[in-house]
């Protein structure tokens, strides 16, 4: 059975070890919880992300609650988050009590400017990974390329997007049963 301090360690290292935020926290979420420690499914990871997603608050505080209450109720949900939130809110209060001492500090810029890279490249897998999971292919790529597209460069609201991806999906659903019967 998983104890309360191996949900709030593995979600400790989980924090501790992410740089980027949420996104970006992913892949090691997913080799901690779905691969090492075997607490959800693959399929059930993807589920909890995208209930996660669409839930008010901090993504990864969603999944940390999701996760901890699946395996030991609502204060096996308190230690993964508590876990989770620990070693970024230390270092929120450290940079708050001497940003003003470094905050112009051309070594520190450069450091926050190489870091950019790498977290873009954190968030760029686990997009990858979902998409194969959701079964996105090829030939279906081009909706979210234009959902992101059109957010980008025309600023639609991602609501509007949303909205009309639900419209779709429901024609589509539609379409595809009237063509099986």
């Amino acid at each position: 059975m998983t104890t309360y301090g191996q949900l709030y360690g593995s979600f400790l290292k989980i924090g501790m070890f992410t740089l980027g935020g949420g996104y970006a926290m992913i892949p090691l979420m997913e080799r901690e919880v779905v691969d090492k420690r075997q607490w959800l499914s693959q399929q059930e990871f993807m589920d909890a992300m995208a209930i996660a997603q669409s839930m008010p608050g901090i993504f990864a505080v969603n999944m940390a609650t999701h996760v901890g209450f699946k395996q030991r109720g609502a204060l096996g949900a308190v230690c993964a988050v508590l876990g989770n939130i620990a070693v970024p809110i230390g270092i929120i209060v450290i940079l708050a009590m001497f940003f003003r001492s470094f905050a112009d500090n051309r070594v520190v810029e450069s450091i926050f400017k190489g870091i950019r890279p790498a977290v873009v490249a954190l968030i760029a897998a686990p997009v990858f990974n979902m998409a194969r999971t959701a079964g996105v292919k090829w030939q279906n790529a081009w909706i979210p390329i234009a959902a992101a597209l059109l957010v980008w460069l025309w600023g639609v609201s991602p609501i509007a997007i949303i909205a009309l991806a639900v419209i779709g999906g429901i024609i589509f659903a539609r379409i595809k049963t009237i063509n099986n019967k």
